[in-house]
């Protein structure tokens, strides 16, 4: 193992293909072949007085980032359209979408009042249904949340179109990197889900490691270096607050996880040189240990009914995952291919369950069905580890380092398909995200 071999990974297996058809309204389809991305034309937002200008053409920039970043969109160039909108109100003239094959068509206007009052109103169009999908929609907010309302917009088009779940406004606790390789600082950062925004939770006088959101975002629990040993902290994202969990008796703990309703928590703890998973009640503090074996027993993440979690564990002789009923029970074995097995991570969904594998020298992301079967890998390279699902179980993002004593960690995500592996444009290193609800 090159590092802590104590995350999880989950993928969902499934590809997608624009469907189109002239009597029904638009949508992406999850199937099982490798298709074109939906072409989507977005005119320059609309600014409805002159001091909206600025923000308008911001807001149509990050609503097209967005969109292309899933995979599943291409954006029709600006220089190719024929129909010129002058108002938002004007009639859509569909032929002239159809003509330069724009099979989507988003129009917006933006206002802004001298309170510092921000509305955005827009609408999504089937080019070839020649249908409005859905009801025009409002956003009111402050100027300041231009970035935010943007990733809404992005949202209701993605919903719109593909039948899924919400993923851009949301955002991703992470640990943000400096100075050299064998002297690394280390801190708890957050960001939106497209790497901007970023804000610093802790300072750099202490390593941090494995940062674990709260399904409402408000919450981070991770493992500190500050006492001289592994334990485990909860912050508080608004106010930076920050306390020690008090585990059994304060020796090493470390990998903790929110339950999904962020009332309890599992965590690996070791005691006489034994690491076994425990689950607390936040509220008292009190303590049950889930495993109990000679092995090294770790990185546990519950189901999203709460009624299990899934882990890694050595007691096969090398490293595999398990699932277990919280209620107790005897562990179940899920994986049995060639290669080590680490960091589970069940997803939103429920259907899959996320890991790392080492295997042939390499580290890669992959996705298993919570029975261990249909396994496969989305990556592979020096080192891939540590994945995160987007909220709505359609992207995973993980850390990955290059070889040399200079490689430095960054974010990577992929579809579930394995399609559209890219990078998160950061300024600095990165490692260890994890990823938070869609904001209310």
């Amino acid at each position: 193992m090159k590092r802590l071999f104590s995350f999880s990974f989950l993928v969902f297996s499934c590809l997608a293909g624009a469907a189109l058809t002239q009597d029904g309204p638009l949508k992406i389809e999850i199937t099982d072949g490798v298709i074109e991305p939906l072409s989507f034309a977005v005119p320059v937002f609309e600014a409805e007085n002159p001091a909206a200008r600025e923000i308008a053409a911001e807001i149509s920039s990050i609503v097209v980032a967005d969109l292309t970043s899933s995979g599943l969109f291409r954006e029709i160039p600006k220089n190719r359209f024929i129909a010129q909108r002058k108002t938002f109100e004007e009639p859509v003239r569909f032929p002239d979408w159809r003509a330069v094959n724009a099979q989507a068509l988003v129009t917006a206007a933006v206002k802004t009042s001298g309170s510092g009052q921000l509305t955005v109103k827009f609408r999504i169009f089937d080019i070839f249904s020649g249908v409005q999908l859905g009801k025009g929609t409002q956003l009111s907010g402050s100027t300041g949340a231009a970035r935010r309302m943007a990733h809404q917009v992005a949202d209701q088009v993605y919903k719109r179109i593909t039948g899924e779940g919400a993923y851009f406004d949301s955002r991703i606790v992470f640990v943000s990197e400096s100075g050299p390789k064998d002297k690394r600082l280390k801190r708890l950062a957050i960001m939106d889900s497209d790497g901007e925004k970023m804000k610093f939770l802790t300072g750099n006088d202490n390593i941090v490691l494995a940062p674990r959101i709260s399904s409402d975002g408000k919450k981070v629990l991770y493992t500190s270096w500050e006492t001289g040993f592994p334990q485990i902290y909860l912050l508080d994202v608004e106010t930076g607050r920050r306390k020690r969990v008090n585990t059994p008796g304060n020796d090493v703990a470390f990998s903790p996880r929110f339950s999904p309703n962020n009332k309890r928590i599992v965590f690996s703890y070791e005691r006489r040189g034994n690491i076994d998973i425990y689950l607390m009640e936040l509220s008292s503090l009190r303590s049950a240990r889930l495993t109990s074996s000679p092995f090294i027993d770790t990185a546990p993440s519950f189901s999203p009914d709460g009624r299990k979690i899934v882990f890694e564990s050595d007691r096969s002789g090398t490293q595999q995952l398990y699932t277990l009923p919280v209620s107790g029970g005897t562990p179940k074995r899920i994986s049995f291919g060639n290669g080590r097995y680490g960091t589970p991570v069940w997803s939103p969904r429920g259907d899959l369950i996320a890991f790392t594998k080492q295997s042939n020298g390499r580290f890669g992301i992959g996705v298993m069905r919570i029975d261990g079967t249909e396994e496969r890998l989305l990556s592979a390279s020096f080192l891939d580890e540590g994945p995160t699902w987007s909220p709505n179980g359609r992207v995973i993002m993980f850390s990955r380092q290059t070889r040399g004593p200079s490689g430095a960690p960054s974010i990577y995500s992929v579809d579930i398909t394995g399609r559209n592996l890219r990078p998160l444009n950061l300024r600095a290193p990165a490692s260890d995200p994890s990823w938070g609800p869609v904001l209310p």
